[in-house]
Protein backbone atom coordinates (compact mmCIF):
# COMPACT_ATOMS: atom_id res chain seq x y z
CA UNK A 1 0.00 0.00 0.00
CA UNK A 2 1.19 3.57 -0.60
CA UNK A 3 0.77 6.86 1.17
CA UNK A 4 1.32 10.41 0.01
CA UNK A 5 4.83 11.91 -0.31
CA UNK A 6 6.22 8.67 -1.73
CA UNK A 7 6.04 6.68 1.50
CA UNK A 8 5.77 2.95 0.92
CA UNK A 9 4.48 0.60 3.60
CA UNK A 10 5.62 -3.01 3.56
CA UNK A 11 4.11 -5.51 6.00
CA UNK A 12 6.40 -8.43 6.71
CA UNK A 13 6.92 -11.09 9.35
CA UNK A 14 8.82 -8.69 11.58
CA UNK A 15 6.18 -5.97 11.48
CA UNK A 16 5.53 -2.90 9.42
CA UNK A 17 8.32 -0.94 7.80
CA UNK A 18 7.95 2.45 6.18
CA UNK A 19 10.41 3.29 3.45
CA UNK A 20 10.96 6.64 1.80
CA UNK A 21 13.42 8.34 -0.47
CA UNK A 22 14.45 11.02 2.01
CA UNK A 23 16.38 14.15 1.33
CA UNK A 24 18.80 15.50 3.89
CA UNK A 25 20.71 18.75 4.03
CA UNK A 26 23.55 19.14 1.57
CA UNK A 27 26.92 19.19 3.32
CA UNK A 28 28.86 22.41 3.05
CA UNK A 29 32.08 22.54 1.09
CA UNK A 30 35.13 24.62 1.76
CA UNK A 31 33.76 26.46 4.79
CA UNK A 32 36.70 27.72 6.82
CA UNK A 33 36.74 28.44 10.54
CA UNK A 34 37.37 32.10 9.69
CA UNK A 35 33.99 32.42 8.00
CA UNK A 36 31.97 30.12 10.27
CA UNK A 37 30.88 32.87 12.70
CA UNK A 38 29.59 35.08 9.90
CA UNK A 39 27.78 32.13 8.34
CA UNK A 40 26.22 31.18 11.68
CA UNK A 41 24.98 34.74 12.18
CA UNK A 42 23.45 34.80 8.69
CA UNK A 43 21.99 31.31 9.17
CA UNK A 44 20.24 32.32 12.37
CA UNK A 45 18.75 35.39 10.70
CA UNK A 46 17.53 33.35 7.72
CA UNK A 47 16.28 30.43 9.83
CA UNK A 48 12.53 29.61 9.97
CA UNK A 49 12.95 30.24 13.69
CA UNK A 50 13.03 33.97 12.94
CA UNK A 51 9.67 33.89 11.16
CA UNK A 52 6.31 34.77 12.66
CA UNK A 53 4.74 32.01 14.74
CA UNK A 54 1.30 30.80 13.55
CA UNK A 55 -0.01 30.96 17.13
CA UNK A 56 0.90 33.14 20.09
CA UNK A 57 1.00 29.98 22.23
CA UNK A 58 4.26 29.03 20.49
CA UNK A 59 6.01 32.33 21.26
CA UNK A 60 8.95 32.40 23.63
CA UNK A 61 8.08 33.80 27.07
CA UNK A 62 9.43 37.20 28.04
CA UNK A 63 13.01 37.02 29.23
CA UNK A 64 14.08 34.35 26.74
CA UNK A 65 15.58 34.79 23.28
CA UNK A 66 16.57 32.59 20.35
CA UNK A 67 20.24 31.62 20.59
CA UNK A 68 20.79 28.98 17.87
CA UNK A 69 18.90 26.65 15.55
CA UNK A 70 19.37 23.21 13.98
CA UNK A 71 17.56 21.45 11.16
CA UNK A 72 16.46 17.85 11.67
CA UNK A 73 16.00 14.95 9.27
CA UNK A 74 14.76 11.63 10.59
CA UNK A 75 11.66 9.66 11.54
CA UNK A 76 8.77 9.77 13.96
CA UNK A 77 8.30 6.24 15.35
CA UNK A 78 4.85 4.77 16.02
CA UNK A 79 3.71 1.37 17.28
CA UNK A 80 0.37 -0.32 16.64
CA UNK A 81 -1.12 -0.81 20.11
CA UNK A 82 -4.46 -1.87 21.53
CA UNK A 83 -6.68 1.11 22.28
CA UNK A 84 -9.83 1.74 24.30
CA UNK A 85 -12.09 1.27 21.26
CA UNK A 86 -9.74 -0.28 18.71
CA UNK A 87 -6.02 -0.61 17.91
CA UNK A 88 -4.31 2.64 16.96
CA UNK A 89 -0.91 3.97 16.00
CA UNK A 90 0.73 5.27 19.18
CA UNK A 91 3.68 7.68 19.17
CA UNK A 92 6.86 6.15 20.61
CA UNK A 93 9.78 8.50 19.94
CA UNK A 94 11.57 10.70 17.43
CA UNK A 95 14.84 9.63 15.87
CA UNK A 96 16.67 12.31 13.90
CA UNK A 97 20.01 13.80 13.02
CA UNK A 98 20.52 17.50 13.74
CA UNK A 99 22.35 19.70 11.25
CA UNK A 100 23.64 23.24 11.47
CA UNK A 101 22.72 25.62 8.66
CA UNK A 102 25.92 24.70 6.81
CA UNK A 103 24.77 21.07 6.60
CA UNK A 104 27.25 19.81 9.19
CA UNK A 105 26.06 17.24 11.75
CA UNK A 106 25.40 19.08 15.02
CA UNK A 107 23.82 16.36 17.15
CA UNK A 108 20.86 14.02 17.43
CA UNK A 109 17.27 13.98 18.64
CA UNK A 110 15.67 11.01 20.37
CA UNK A 111 13.20 9.83 23.04
CA UNK A 112 12.48 12.14 25.95
CA UNK A 113 12.21 14.25 23.86
CA UNK A 114 15.95 14.86 24.10
CA UNK A 115 18.32 16.92 21.97
CA UNK A 116 22.00 15.99 22.22
CA UNK A 117 24.79 18.12 20.73
CA UNK A 118 27.98 16.61 19.35
CA UNK A 119 29.77 17.81 22.51
CA UNK A 120 27.60 15.41 24.55
CA UNK A 121 25.46 18.02 26.30
CA UNK A 122 21.71 17.39 26.30
CA UNK A 123 18.42 19.11 27.03
CA UNK A 124 15.21 17.26 27.88
CA UNK A 125 12.00 18.98 26.78
CA UNK A 126 8.51 19.17 28.28
CA UNK A 127 5.67 20.13 25.94
CA UNK A 128 4.09 23.53 26.64
CA UNK A 129 1.97 24.05 23.51
CA UNK A 130 1.40 22.73 20.01
CA UNK A 131 -0.24 24.02 16.83
CA UNK A 132 -1.11 22.14 13.63
CA UNK A 133 0.01 24.21 10.65
CA UNK A 134 -0.34 21.43 8.05
CA UNK A 135 -2.47 18.32 8.54
CA UNK A 136 0.14 16.26 6.66
CA UNK A 137 2.92 17.26 9.09
CA UNK A 138 3.56 16.91 12.81
CA UNK A 139 2.57 20.00 14.82
CA UNK A 140 4.79 22.94 15.57
CA UNK A 141 5.69 22.91 19.28
CA UNK A 142 6.92 24.96 22.18
CA UNK A 143 8.75 22.96 24.87
CA UNK A 144 10.39 24.06 28.11
CA UNK A 145 13.69 22.65 29.33
CA UNK A 146 13.04 20.07 32.04
CA UNK A 147 16.60 18.82 32.58
CA UNK A 148 20.15 19.16 31.26
CA UNK A 149 23.33 17.09 31.20
CA UNK A 150 26.82 18.27 30.32
CA UNK A 151 28.24 21.76 30.17
CA UNK A 152 28.28 22.36 26.42
CA UNK A 153 25.90 23.62 23.75
CA UNK A 154 22.65 22.56 25.40
CA UNK A 155 23.56 23.50 28.98
CA UNK A 156 21.79 26.87 29.07
CA UNK A 157 18.81 26.10 26.81
CA UNK A 158 15.52 27.18 28.43
CA UNK A 159 13.01 26.61 25.60
CA UNK A 160 12.85 24.70 22.32
CA UNK A 161 10.53 25.47 19.41
CA UNK A 162 9.81 22.93 16.65
CA UNK A 163 8.87 24.74 13.44
CA UNK A 164 8.72 24.28 9.65
CA UNK A 165 7.72 20.63 9.96
CA UNK A 166 7.09 18.24 7.06
CA UNK A 167 5.77 14.67 7.30
CA UNK A 168 5.98 12.54 10.42
CA UNK A 169 2.25 11.97 11.03
CA UNK A 170 1.03 8.50 11.97
CA UNK A 171 -0.23 6.30 9.11
CA UNK A 172 -3.98 6.52 8.50
CA UNK A 173 -4.29 2.76 8.05
CA UNK A 174 -2.38 -0.46 8.71
CA UNK A 175 -3.07 -0.85 12.44
CA UNK A 176 -5.61 -3.47 13.47
CA UNK A 177 -5.90 -6.56 15.66
CA UNK A 178 -3.76 -8.48 13.20
CA UNK A 179 -0.84 -6.04 13.22
CA UNK A 180 -0.47 -5.26 16.95
CA UNK A 181 3.16 -4.58 17.74
CA UNK A 182 3.96 -3.39 14.22
CA UNK A 183 6.26 -0.36 14.03
CA UNK A 184 6.02 2.53 11.59
CA UNK A 185 9.01 4.81 11.01
CA UNK A 186 7.60 7.87 9.25
CA UNK A 187 10.10 10.30 7.67
CA UNK A 188 9.94 13.93 8.80
CA UNK A 189 11.94 17.15 8.77
CA UNK A 190 11.81 20.15 11.09
CA UNK A 191 13.77 23.09 12.37
CA UNK A 192 14.48 23.27 16.11
CA UNK A 193 14.96 26.69 17.68
CA UNK A 194 16.88 26.82 20.97
CA UNK A 195 16.38 29.73 23.35
CA UNK A 196 18.27 30.87 26.42
CA UNK A 197 17.45 33.33 29.19
CA UNK A 198 18.33 36.95 28.47
CA UNK A 199 21.36 38.11 30.38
Amino acid sequence: MRFSRGITVVIGASGLLILSSGCGPSPSRGVSDATSTALDTFALKSSPCRGAMPSSTLALPAGHALDFAFDATGVQIYECRAGVAQPAWTFVAPEATLYDRRGQIAGKHYAGPTWEATDGSTVLGARVAGFVVDSTAVPWLLLSAAAHTGSGTMAEVTYVQRVATTGGVAPATGCDSGTLGAVARVPYTASYCFAEADE
